[in-house]
């Protein structure tokens, strides 16, 4: 199969590695500099470091031949951008007229500027693409890197998306599961970042796993209500995209949201925070989407509003957590 990752992060390059061992894979950068350096030494240091790629794999600085390489009808177009790039590139896509058959996103999170997940902001640039979707699920690009085992979602409307992906992914130490559940999917993406943040925050506290496990049990049941709200399925949540992920996000040492909550923790500013993790964080691009969707929909996420007070109103990160500690008593 031929396959096109646009995106050369962490993840695009883990997942492109991962591809190149089965498939004729294209890896696209909109960095001159970062492709020369890929071709050359067959390494991503500065998103990836120590970890080799195949040999197959080739690199492209030129969007549209990127695009060439995926029209076919059974090739597959992966779109390895952060939420705020999605836009930027389909557009670039649709006006370059060079849409690929076959389309899916790994990004999680909600459009800062408009609240939309992603399908919905795919929906308004390509209206009309009939074969497109989301992967995702509990996983870190240096483990899949590695060549470890990891367990991932591709959620899409359409067989033939669904089929094109598990056909490119599903080998060696990745196993695809299938589903159709969009909406669920990129919800348990987007909420769990925010989650790992206030686990993070938790645990930088000193707070204890009991503090752990009641963050991630009740941040499900945060994640959830929204979920079903916005139309996703109750079901999804407990699966690799809800609770697999944020057990993962929540409390991997590799997982860059529950190091932000950490340093917060540690009293530092979130400005010195990111400016010294070189990588995205999705949970602080989000948060504020989430809180603004769950209060417009009436819906309580009292962890979610505390993270919120946390990184944005200057609320100091102890003080956060004894407002959800004097809470009133509920039923489960």
């Amino acid at each position: 199969m031929k396959v096109a990752v646009l995106g050369a992060g962490a993840w695009g390059t883990a997942l492109a590695g991962h591809l190149a061992t089965r498939h004729d894979t294209v890896l696209w950068a909109r960095d001159d500099a970062l492709v020369a350096e890929l071709s050359s030494t067959h390494e991503n240091a500065r998103y990836l470091a120590g970890v080799a790629l195949p040999a197959a794999l080739r690199y492209e600085a030129d969007l549209s031949a990127a695009l060439d390489h995926a029209l076919a009808d059974a090739a597959l177009c992966v779109v390895a951008t952060p939420v705020a790039g999605l836009r930027p590139l389909f557009r670039a896509m649709h006006d370059a007229q060079r849409v690929p058959a076959n389309v899916v996103w790994l990004c999680k999170g909600f459009e800062a500027d408009t609240q939309l997940l992603p399908h919905q902001v795919v929906a308004q640039e390509l209206a009309g693409h009939p074969a497109n979707g989301v992967l995702s699920g509990p996983s870190f690009a240096r483990e899949v890197g590695q060549n470890l085992p990891v367990a991932l979602t591709v959620a899409s409307t359409s067989a033939i998306c669904r089929e094109r992906t598990l056909a490119a992914f599903h080998h060696g130490a990745m196993r695809i599961y299938t589903g159709d559940d969009v909406i669920g999917v990129e919800v348990g993406g987007a909420v769990k970042n925010v989650l790992a943040i206030a686990t993070g925050i938790g645990d930088g506290l000193g707070l204890g796993l009991n503090a752990r496990a009641a963050l991630i049990t009740r941040g499900l049941a945060e994640m959830t209500r929204l979920g079903v709200t916005l139309g996703g399925r109750a079901e999804t949540f407990t699966g690799l995209t809800g609770l697999g992920d944020l057990i993962l996000t929540a409390t991997g040492d590799l997982s860059r949201n529950r190091t932000v909550g950490m340093q917060l923790a540690a009293g530092r500013s979130l400005a010195d925070i990111l400016g010294a993790l070189g990588h995205v964080a999705e949970g602080v691009r989000c948060a504020q989407a989430v809180l603004a969707i769950a209060r417009a929909h009436s819906i309580d996420m009292p962890i979610t509003q505390a993270v919120c007070a946390v990184l944005f109103d200057g609320v100091a990160p102890r003080d956060a957590v004894s407002a959800l500690l004097r809470r009133d008593a509920k039923a489960e």
